[in-house]
């Protein structure tokens, strides 16, 4: 599998505006591909829409794409909207398990670190080991690596009900001997935003 994430930064207020015109559009583009999230920040860089589109391949995620362009509700009218567009494509690593059809939380965590170059392998070898003791005290939802785009970038994402057990589990998180793995010699910088699912998404 494959993971493209895109992120759209849009015009201030717009976000609304914009989710209600990808509701109704998003169920012409799934019979082509599914959509597996579709998610606004709250805390971070704001006005940011972020898409999860998972394929079998490059080759899958062409046909879908080449599919979609010819149906005539795709893609959804929100160009006058968009001031940034970035696509991203991830591959999982081993031990992240396949992405739930319903949510997990309410509120999402997506951290982003950026590693040292010719770092990942150690890096994913000692963040997995430790996820059997992270997920002790709640389940990771999806972490991807970058492939084609970005190389060095790794990105994982945490589901909650409320920034007030967000901040509880973290606390007991941290004392957990385990956790954090021993990574931070690996990474160059992080970055961190929280995140809100739209009405249509399945995550």
């Amino acid at each position: 599998m494959i993971y493209e994430v895109r992120t759209y930064t849009l015009k201030p207020g717009s976000t609304p505006e914009v989710e209600a015109i990808f509701a109704e559009a998003v169920p012409h583009r799934e019979k082509y591909s599914k959509l597996a999230a579709f998610w606004h920040t709250e805390i971070g860089p704001l006005e940011q829409i972020i898409h999860v589109w998972p394929y079998e391949s490059l080759a899958h995620r062409t046909e879908a794409r080449a599919a979609s362009r010819q149906d005539t509700h795709w893609p959804p009218k929100i160009i006058d909207f968009v001031t940034h567009q970035e696509a991203e494509i991830f591959l999982a690593p081993d031990f992240m398990r396949p992405l739930p059809d319903s949510p997990m939380g309410k509120l999402y965590e997506m951290r982003t670190y950026h590693l040292k170059p010719g770092t990942m392998p150690t890096f994913l070898e000692r963040f997995g080991g430790a996820m059997p003791h992270r997920e002790k005290y709640s389940p990771l939802t999806a972490c991807w690596y970058g492939e084609l785009t970005n190389l060095n970038r790794f990105v994982h994402v945490w589901p909650y009900e409320s920034f007030e057990e967000r901040s509880r589990i973290r606390a007991e998180a941290a004392k957990d001997p385990n956790w954090p793995p021993n990574t931070l010699e690996l990474i160059d910088s992080m970055e961190n935003k929280l995140l809100y699912s739209a009405s249509f998404s399945r995550l």
